[in-house]
């Protein structure tokens, strides 16, 4: 059967050598079908039995009774080719329609061995383990490891490390250490590894004791909603309520830096009641991650809970990461150290320890159980601001979380006026 391509270039060199016009081509356009070409210095050379369809600025498009008895012909092909697909996806439709039980089990059971030889593919791959699932609600993972952090960088060794919690034992673990040391990958390779145990799936350790677990709980991460004019702490404050509420003796609750969208004192006393409410109340496996060194004295005071951190050494300005999680807390972050790593200006940064340094011995005059007097201490003389400007003034009347976006925006244009 001749096709369309076919038959416009048997046509072209068919009424290329009648008309004796080389440059004569026949085409195609959606808007006005099939035509043929003629520039308008060949115009007198055009047959008698063309038919003009369109001119153009430089050229004339025509068309004869042999052109559209071939698009006419085309375009009816085209609408039966339609009707008769339709007439066949129908039929199949039809027949299959009675089998459609039959071939969702199938496909459901096709989409079960994909995945599990998927996930015994990665477990035969990864060196991953079976592990031994209880109904006691021991945690108790060794040389665990995470699955995606562990295949991005496989060029480089990935740390495991051991985790366990016990509602009879040590179900709070409180965890210290500087950022980027690995406290949110330790946290999230066992929350990893409750999901893929309870999938059915190998997990990636050495060896792996798991509880069956009803809710995973996690309250990781930053973010705002400024739409509904709700700030970062707004949100995590909504989240960490949610978890409060709906942990059981059975969840594993996942918590990192709660309380660090306010101020220092409120972000301490929210993230140890927190904790406290975990630890006594729903009683659940709890590992929390925080940058307040003071959560280590509820490590300490707290029966079923434990104080760890992500081990790191300092040599010099520089900080190595040893990614390893043991036990005992820390109270040093290397805020400044990290600030370095990721760019900051040096006279920032030097300022940075000035600033620190003055801090830490202002802390020394303090007694560490009367926030009362921390609080009536006066500001350390770090910008030489003998009393407030109008700008703190203003800025310390702010409730940041009743400020709506609008007003936001209009309270810093007027900052900005002040300074």
């Amino acid at each position: 059967m001749l096709s369309a391509k076919d038959f416009i270039a048997s046509l072209e060199a068919r009424e290329r050598a009648r008309t004796g016009i080389s440059s004569l081509k026949v085409s195609y356009n959606r808007v006005f079908g099939y035509f043929i070409l003629v520039t308008k210095a060949n115009l007198k050379n055009v047959p008698d039995d063309y038919m003009r369809k369109q001119t153009l600025v430089n050229g004339e498009r025509f068309i004869t009774k042999e052109l559209q008895e071939w698009e006419s012909k085309v375009l009816t092909a085209d609408d039966r080719r339609r009707a008769l697909e339709k007439e066949l996806f129908d039929g199949l439709m039809g027949d299959l329609k009675a089998h459609v039980p039959r071939l969702l089990a199938l496909s459901s059971r096709v989409a079960a061995i994909d995945v599990s030889a998927a996930l015994a593919f990665a477990a035969k791959r990864h060196g991953w383990v079976r592990p031994a699932i209880n109904t006691s609600g021991v945690l108790h993972v060794v040389d665990g490891r995470h699955p995606v952090v562990e295949a991005m960088n496989s060029d480089v060794p990935f740390v495991p490390n051991d985790v366990r919690l016990d509602p009879e034992g040590n179900r709070l673990m409180i965890i210290t250490g500087p950022n980027m040391a690995g406290k949110s990958t330790v946290m999230r390779q066992t929350a990893l590894h409750i999901i893929m145990a309870q999938l059915g799936s190998f997990v990636p350790a050495a060896a792996a004791e798991l509880p069956v677990t009803d809710r995973l709980f996690t309250r990781v991460g930053a973010s705002d909603n400024i739409a509904r004019g709700a700030s970062t702490f707004m949100v995590e404050m909504n989240e960490t309520a949610a978890i409060l509420r709906n942990a059981t003796r059975q969840s594993l609750v996942i918590l990192d830096e709660v309380g660090r969208g306010t101020s220092t004192f409120d972000g301490l006393s929210i993230a140890w009641s927190v904790g406290e409410y975990l630890h006594d109340v729903v009683q659940c496996k709890t590992m929390f991650a925080t940058h307040y060194h003071e959560l280590i004295e509820l490590g300490n005071i707290k029966p079923h809970a434990a104080n760890y951190h992500v081990a790191a050494r300092e040599y010099g300005d520089e900080v190595v990461f040893l990614r390893k999680l043991v036990e005992g807390g820390t109270s040093h972050s290397f805020g400044i150290q990290v600030a370095r790593m990721a760019g900051l200006p040096e006279h920032v940064v030097a300022r940075a320890r000035d600033i620190l340094s003055s801090l830490e011995k202002e802390e020394h005059l303090i007694p560490r159980r009367a926030p009362e007097k921390a609080r009536c201490t006066p500001q350390l003389d770090l910008f030489n601001a003998q009393k407030p400007s109008e700008v703190e003034r203003i800025l310390k009347d702010i409730d940041i979380n009743r400020i709506t976006p609008l007003e936001a925006m209009a309270l810093l244009t007027r900052l900005k006026d002040l300074l």
